[in-house]
């Protein structure tokens, strides 16, 4: 399928979920946990240590 827009890995065809952003760009989710993450909390995958993106 796709990698996941907060955490970076990738999801298995037929699990994840997938949000419509409010310019219509789709966001991939492995977890409920990457989700939270992104679009409750506001968080910066960049500054999040367990993501592919973290940068040291």
């Amino acid at each position: 399928m796709a990698n996941c827009s907060f955490c970076g890995n990738y999801i298995e065809k037929g699990t994840g979920k997938i949000v419509i952003d409010r310019i219509g760009k789709p966001l991939p989710f492995c977890s409920m946990k990457c989700e939270k993450n992104l679009l409750k909390l506001k968080r910066d995958p960049k500054k999040t240590k367990w993501t592919k993106f973290y940068k040291k």
